[in-house]
């Protein structure tokens, strides 16, 4: 059996552990502080897919994924015994402007021809209202458009479902508490935080912002670093809502209503920050927007305020797959904001390809190595 080690704890390096061990691999999982400590344990959970015009490979792997996510948090959930708190709600996106209206209607056929899988098709409507005031009547002043792909999970009940699963595999093994700061691909060895050693026959890189200095040392000479840190605030409220009541999305407010008799806010993306993890008044101004949005949020209790920064590739896409210069290193970060609806699939891609085995087509701009090459020519 090939020994690997995967390098972070958050959503991508779950999935790819637990996508390793079963297929027979040996897995060390190493995280430097516990699981979820990242950007992955954060609130909101929202499982959306791109808008359906303009189809391109992008959206057809996130189609694809969103689609067989279902399947995958079925089979995670009958390995764990816990709930991942999935559920396929939909999402209601307020029509602002009456032009707006107009576009929607034409997504509808768009919708149509590419939100297809087998026998089973989604939909993009344009609906005068959502149900029960969800949003609020102002918001819909011409429409609302609710779209029956998208879905929504509880981010930290996934992390335990997967540490839960993972932990039941005589074939794998969880450290938390000390991470890696440098790995050594010509020696198959890393060195974590404590100054100990590991020694490895594959590693995927998937500690989230911590993966872009890790890749920028194993890469050679760039011309920029592989990615950098986004700040996003959000918050969760104690709510006497119907848990079944679709997302609402629009100009970067998200509310989701949760199975626990909570709802998560979220969330800013901010590119210059002074502290990683405080909140702010640009919370409390998402939590204004947000109940101007749905009203009966007004008196609910703020019951969590969180911080945190997510990675993004200096590529903008995820970075997936084998590293151009290393054949026993394999990248798998930058998810950003889409993290949670693709994670497993990304992950299947990268283990295929350590295992040698056909795997998934992947959109060319994922490839580590193509943004590699991207990084190296960048400004030349």
């Amino acid at each position: 059996m090939s020994e690997l080690l995967v390098v972070g704890g958050g959503i991508m390096g779950l999935w790819a552990a637990l996508s390793a061990a079963r297929k027979g691999m040996t897995v060390r999982l190493v995280e430097q502080q516990a699981i979820g400590a990242g950007a992955s344990g954060g609130l909101l959970g929202a499982l959306m897919p791109h808008m359906p015009d303009r189809w391109n490979a992008k959206k057809q792997f996130q189609f694809e994924a969103l689609v067989s996510l279902e399947e995958e948090i079925a089979q995670l959930e009958a390995e764990a015994g816990v709930s991942t708190g999935y559920r396929r709600t939909g999402r209601l996106m307020p029509l602002a402007k009456p032009h707006l209206r107009d576009i929607a209607l034409r997504h509808e056929q768009d919708a149509r021809q590419q939100w297809r899988a087998g026998d089973r098709q989604f939909f993009w409507h344009v609906q005068e209202e959502g149900p029960q005031g969800w949003p609020g009547t102002e918001a819909t002043a011409h429409g609302v458009v609710f779209d029956t792909l998208a879905a929504r999970v509880s981010p930290r009940r996934t992390l335990s479902a997967l540490r839960a699963a993972l932990l039941q595999l005589q074939n794998v093994q969880i450290d938390e508490g000390s991470g890696v700061r440098a790995i050594l691909p010509a020696h198959g060895r890393a060195e974590r935080d404590d100054g100990s050693r590991l020694s490895f026959d594959h590693c995927i890189i998937a500690a989230g912002i911590g993966s872009f200095p890790l890749i920028d040392a194993v890469s050679g000479p760039l011309k920029a670093t592989s990615g950098t840190a986004v700040k996003g605030q959000a918050a969760l409220l104690r709510a006497d809502v119907d848990p079944g009541l679709p997302v609402i999305f629009i100009d970067g407010v998200y509310i989701i209503a949760h199975d626990d008799g909570h709802v998560a806010i979220g969330s800013t993306s901010e590119n210059s920050f002074a502290d990683p993890l405080s909140t702010d008044e640009q919370l409390d101004d998402l939590l204004r927007r947000a109940t101007l949005l749905a009203p009966c949020l007004a008196d609910a209790e703020v019951v969590e305020r969180w911080a945190g920064l997510r990675p993004k590739s200096a590529g903008r896409e995820p970075m997936v797959g084998r590293h151009p210069d290393h054949s026993n290193i394999s990248v798998l970060t930058g998810g950003f904001k889409v993290s949670f609806g693709i994670a497993h699939r990304l992950a299947r891609f990268v283990v295929d390809e350590i295992a040698g085995l056909p795997t998934l087509d992947l959109p060319e701009s994922f490839l580590c190595r193509n943004q590699i090459a991207a990084l190296r020519e960048k400004h030349l």
